[in-house]
Parts: structure tokens; C-alpha cells; sequence
């Protein structure tokens, strides 16, 4: 980027960044997520970091926080009260090492005390005489709000210091002033309870607990922030009191009444770091309270000290984040995908962004009416959201950051794989290809047969699919089985050996069950539930083909739409063929077995965690086989939430709802 696009991509930014954080500092509110905002932050930083001369007084890279809210007095803190700078991955953290190394003599080594990063509000609290005086907010680092009154409202903040428990030495220095500062937090069951009232009483719910945790501080009602359970975690003790490193101001104010991180852990170095912040990802789930990271500070104080304030942040200290499940980035294009039934899927091709631990280049768009909504454009900025291993969305643009040199998207006219009409029918959202042989279209379908959830063929990816295909080998899915080791031993990079494997894996796969060869077929609207509800209704693929649309309708769960869908395929004549040449070929489909005692018939599971003494494919056919259903999500229809070790999120979910939770043990007898 030159510096004449750069300076306008600054100004922008700022723009951008300001006015969400005015809304959230200011006002309560908050539009984008937190990480968003980091990831605008982050991209601002980097362009000020390659051309300096851009930075200006006003950045938001050279201040910490936002105005202070008019209605509470205006207090100076004594010691600038800094922000964090962040590091998102292992290298991030040495990079940060490398750095201060430099600062400081060779001969010096440094340890480290790491603990977990609250997503609270941080305040400063000064006691004088051993006696609560005065709370206050961070604000911009320099002057906050005093909330003296409220912050008295919560029970983990001492009004008096327990001097009695400290050595006589720190209790005559603590008899003047001393500063602690720490994070307010909302547990999770007090935000849940929180946004409850708030949804109850008509009013807007807090995105999260640091808004609900600002909002709950800035009452001027003391009486009202008393009953929001509100938490105090003190992080650090700024006044003198005989401490040489972080850790044993920790263990100072414990002593002088504070609760402070039973996770807080000493690391003698940057791997200690690591492996803490590692441990702490594990847990998180479990924690009473919010974290998105572990806050690494170098242990020694006067070292501390030495590396001084650069802008907004302490060198010595830094926050180890969590990979964010949104961030900011530009769409670099717009192109379409065909998917095994012909539908066109729009994808937004994307400027590299880590997000939730992985570089993303794509995010899908779904349909046109989706791109309508979004009103995103190539060329956009663009959020970008990803949650475990689901395709990344794209959920928000941010218009404000527009040059005039964005492109709308038209979807084609004519599929850009065969040349063939593209046309969306009426109610409905896709656009599809109307050729059914086109090329796109049988490779797609080809990936899904030989998929996990369908065939399962080993050794069958989409790079050897690819290759058969290209060398003629195959057409559909019937050719599969036709196929001999000699095929595929001239093929490149097919070792003897590997195209044994495939032949044998293909042979192996011949057998398979009912619900798994319907799935594996392709139809449209037919996932592998609407697979299993056909099975378990019909018992047979002959009996499924006879079925009338009427029958099909008259399954729970399956729609006119679907019904249409699944009678219409089984009518095609090269459908009706494909399924006869897979039978030939030596396909052979195990008909559904009626369960003797259907003992969990009308009941919901809903598995997490790991299972032992089953894999949990498994374990979903013996629910299934005894007449259960099986879902992927815990709602106030599920049973039985089946919690095996490590459970997920899914467990704190069933027990708020009050769904029975069962260990593998249990489930084991049930299904005897």
C-alpha cells in the first residue's frame, strides 16, 4: 500500500474506531465485538508502525480509554493507569521477549508471572489509613469517574485493609496511601440472570459482560448495582510496599483482604507462559467468569520499571489473547461455487485474517438476498466470524470505511463451468445451474458419496476424485466400484501400494446401511436426519422409491418441500439407473432392522464430551435402534444430555435448562 492510500485508510480507521469507542465507553452501547474492534485497531496500528510519520496526538493508538462519563466527578489518577498491547500467537509472545531483551543487559534474566485476563472493568482503588477512600475508572489512563459508592456495594472489595495479617514492615508503609487496582467482572450466571431481568422488563440486553459490568458502575443508584453480583479480582498493588516482583504483590493482597486468580501461576520462562496459557484455553469453558486471554507480566518489579511506557503500554507486560471468532478484513472478490445440486453459493474471496486460530481467505455469502441484506460490496471492509470448525460468515460491513472505488456483485447469467442458463425459481432464495451433467456439479457430488457421513472410502479425497475424473476413469458414483488396481497404478504419484489401498477401501465400503446410502445419493434437502427418518420409516430403498409424495409428506419432520424434492429425484430415469448400476456393481444396502423393544422411543439425546467405551457414531445407532432421536443441540425438547470426559458448552447449557444429565455410565445401561 502506498502512502497516499495508506493516509486515507488512516483517517478512516480513526473514524471508524472513535465512534465505537464512544459508544462503548461513553455510552454503553456497542455495535461490532470487541474483537472487531481489536482487529481495526490492530490493522491501524500496523499502517502507523509503517509509516510513523502518520501518527498524530489523536490517535486512537495513543490513548487508552474514552471520555469520562458527565454525571460522576472527574478524578485524576496519581499513577498513569495503562492499557495492554496484545499478542495473539506463540510467536507474537517471543517477538515481545526479543524486544525487551534488547532494552536490557545481557547478564539480566527474566522470569515471568502470568494470570488470567478478565473481561471486566479495571479500576483503581485508594486506601488511606488502612480505610477504603476513593474508587474510580480507568477513563483515558489519566482521569476517571470516581464510583466510590458503588464500588462499596461489592462484597470482594474490603472497605478495610487486614493489615493485621502482614509483616510489621509493610504495615507501617501501608498506614499512608495505598493504590490496588483490579477488574470488576459479572459472573456468568449473574450476567445470564442479568439480561433476563433486562429482557423482562422490556429493555435491551448487555452484549457482554465488560458493557454489563460498565453499565452496573456507572448507576447512580448504589441500590441498584447491589443486587447485580457483581465481583472484584485486584491484579496489582501500585504503592510501595516492600515488593520486588509481581508475584509477591499477589500474595501481598491476599493477605490485605483481596481475592485474587487461584489460577495466578509463577513461569520461570516463556514456555512455562505458554503452556499456562494453553491449560487455561482448556478450562475456560468452565470458569465462572469470561476470559479471552491470560495477561503475562514480567515478574520483576524494578525491571518492570527500567522498560518504562511506549504510548499507551507498559513493555514489561502484555495480554496473551485467545484467537478472536471475529475480526475485521476487505473483499478482495466476489466469485461462485456449485455445489452437488447445482446451486450457486456465492464466496467472498478475503485479504488473509486470523481468526478463531486459523488464517481465513473465504467466507461464504450464502445467496443473493443475503448480499442484499449485508449490502456488501468488493472492495468492502467487512467482519468476518468463525466458530470452531464452521465455514466463516461474513456479518457486518462497515460502510463508514468505503472509498467510492467498491464494485457491486451480479450473480451470472450462465454457470461459469458449462456456459449453461443459471435461474433462481420462485421462493426460492438459490440460483442453480440447469445442467445437471454439468462438470462442477458430478464433481461435487462425486466428494459428497465418497464423504464420512456417506461411503467413508478411504483414501478417496478430492485430489484422487479429481484425477479419475480427469483421466476418464470415472463418470458418476457407480464407476467407482469398477475401478482395478491396474487403473490406477499409472496414475501420477500412485505408488503400487496406495492404489492397493483404494481398491481395497472401495471393496470395504461395498456394505452400507440404509439411512448412510440415501444420504450418500445427494438429493436435495436430504441430510443425514431426513436419511435416517426415511430409513426408519420405509425399512427399505425399494419401498422408498415406491413411496408416493402424500407418504413422503406424512413423515415428522419432512416438509411438502422436502417430500417434493425426494419424489422427483426418485422419478428421474438417470437417478433410477445410477442406484441399478451401484447394485450391480456390487453395492449392497442393509435394510433397516425393526428394534424388538423400542425402550427409548420419543426420547431426545443430545452427546458431548468424549465417550470411551464407544465412538459417538456409535453410540447415535444404538439411540436410533432403540427408537431415540439424536440432536446436535440442547434445547427444552432434549431428554438426555450424555456427558462424557471434557464436556462442552453443551453442558452448561443442559443444566441451566434443567436437562438430566447422564455419564457415559448411565447411557451404557440404558441401552443394554
Amino acid at each position: 500500500m502506498d502512502k497516499k492510500t495508506a493516509k486515507e485508510r488512516v483517517l478512516k480507521l480513526r473514524q471508524e474506531i472513535d465512534h465505537h469507542r464512544y459508544l462503548y465507553h461513553v455510552l454503553d452501547k456497542q455495535e461490532i465485538s470487541d474483537a472487531a474492534l481489536d482487529s481495526l485497531k490492530n490493522e491501524l496500528a500496523k499502517l502507523e508502525e509503517q509509516y510513523p510519520d502518520l501518527i498524530t496526538p489523536d490517535s486512537p493508538t495513543q490513548r487508552v480509554g474514552g471520555r469520562p462519563l458527565p454525571k460522576f466527578i472527574k478524578v485524576q489518577h496519581q499513577v498513569f493507569m495503562p492499557s495492554l498491547n496484545d499478542a495473539f500467537t506463540e510467536e507474537e509472545t517471543k517477538a515481545w521477549l526479543a524486544r525487551i531483551k534488547k532494552l536490557l543487559p545481557e547478564s539480566e534474566n527474566l522470569d515471568f508471572f502470568a494470570e488470567i485476563k478478565m473481561d471486566g472493568l479495571a479500576v483503581s482503588l485508594i486506601y488511606q489509613n488502612g480505610l477504603l477512600k476513593r474508587g474510580a475508572t480507568r477513563g483515558d489512563g489519566r482521569v476517571g469517574e470516581e464510583v466510590t459508592q458503588n464500588l462499596r456495594t461489592i462484597e470482594s472489595i474490603p472497605l478495610r485493609l487486614h493489615l493485621e495479617k502482614v509483616d510489621t514492615s509493610v504495615k507501617k508503609k501501608a498506614q499512608g496511601t495505598v493504590e490496588v487496582r483490579g477488574e470488576v467482572i459479572l459472573p456468568k450466571k449473574s450476567f445470564d440472570k442479568l439480561n433476563k431481568q433486562q429482557a423482562k422488563k422490556g429493555e435491551p440486553k448487555f452484549a457482554n459482560p465488560r458493557n454489563a459490568a460498565a453499565g452496573s458502575i456507572r448507576q447512580l443508584d448504589p441500590k441498584i448495582l447491589a443486587a447485580r453480583d457483581l465481583d472484584f479480582m485486584a491484579y496489582d498493588l501500585i504503592t510501595d510496599l516492600g515488593q520486588k516482583t509481581h508475584q509477591q504483590s499477589h500474595q501481598l493482597l491476599k493477605k490485605m483482604g483481596f481475592k485474587i486468580g487461584q489460577y495466578d501461576k509463577y513461569c520461570s520462562n516463556l514456555k512455562e507462559v505458554n503452556q499456562f496459557h494453553q491449560y487455561i484455553l482448556k478450562i475456560r469453558d468452565k470458569l465462572a467468569y469470561w476470559t479471552d486471554g491470560v495477561v503475562v507480566n514480567v515478574n520483576n518489579i524494578t525491571t518492570y520499571k527500567k522498560l518504562g511506557i511506549v504510548g499507551k503500554a507498559p513493555r514489561a507486560v502484555i495480554a496473551y489473547k485467545y484467537p478472536a471468532e471475529q475480526a475485521t478484513t476487505v473483499v478482495s472478490d466476489i466469485q461462485v461455487q456449485i455445489g452437488r445440486t447445482g446451486a450457486l453459493t456465492p464466496v467472498a474471496h478475503l485479504k488473509p485474517v486470523l481468526v478463531a486460530g486459523s488464517t481465513v481467505t473465504r467466507a461464504t455469502l450464502h445467496n443473493e438476498d443475503e448480499i442484499n441484506r449485508l449490502d456488501v460490496r468488493i472492495g468492502d471492509t467487512v467482519i468476518v466470524q468463525k466458530a470452531g470448525d464452521i465455514i466463516p460468515d461474513v456479518v457486518k460491513v462497515l460502510p463508514k470505511l468505503r472509498t467510492g472505488k467498491e464494485k457491486k456483485f451480479h450473480f451470472p447469467k450462465k454457470c461459469p463451468m458449462c456456459g449453461s442458463p443459471v435461474v433462481r425459481k420462485e421462493g426460492e432464495a438459490t440460483h442453480c445451474c440447469t445442467d445437471q451433467s454439468c462438470f462442477a456439479i458430478i464433481r461435487e457430488q462425486l466428494y459428497h458419496f465418497v464423504s464420512k457421513a456417506a461411503f467413508d472410502i478411504n483414501h478417496l479425497g478430492p485430489k484422487v476424485i479429481d484425477q479419475l475424473f480427469a483421466n476418464d476413469l470415472i463418470k458418476d458414483a457407480a464407476d467407482i466400484f469398477t475401478l482395478k488396481q491396474g487403473d490406477l497404478e499409472p496414475l501420477e504419484r500412485f505408488a503400487e501400494k496406495s492404489a492397493a489401498n483404494i481398491i481395497e477401501a472401495i471393496e470395504q465400503a461395498k456394505e452400507i446401511s440404509l439411512p448412510r446410502f440415501i444420504y450418500a445419493l445427494g438429493t436435495r434437502h436430504v441430510g443425514e436426519e431426513t436419511a435416517i427418518d426415511l430409513a426408519k420409516r420405509f425399512g427399505s430403498l425399494e419401498q422408498i422409491i415406491r413411496a408416493s409424495q402424500t407418504q413422503l409428506e406424512n413423515i415428522p419432520n419432512i416438509g411438502q418441500v422436502v417430500a417434493k424434492s425426494i419424489y422427483d429425484y426418485f422419478q428421474g430415469r438417470k437417478n433410477l439407473s445410477l442406484v441399478d448400476r451401484l447394485i450391480k456393481n456390487g453395492v449392497r444396502i442393509e435394510e433397516v432392522k425393526k428394534s424388538i423393544k423400542a425402550t427409548l422411543s420419543g426420547q431426545t439425546f443430545v452427546l458431548t464430551g468424549v465417550l470411551h467405551a464407544m465412538a459417538r457414531d456409535e453410540a447415535k445407532t444404538k439411540i436410533r435402534e432403540l427408537g431415540g432421536d439424536v440432536s446436535s443441540l440442547v434445547s427444552e425438547k432434549t431428554d438426555f444430555l450424555v456427558a462424557g470426559e471434557d464436556p462442552g458448552s453443551k453442558f452448561d447449557k443442559a443444566q441451566k435448562l434443567g436437562v438430566k444429565v447422564i455419564s457415559e455410565k448411565q447411557f451404557l445401561k440404558m441401552i443394554k
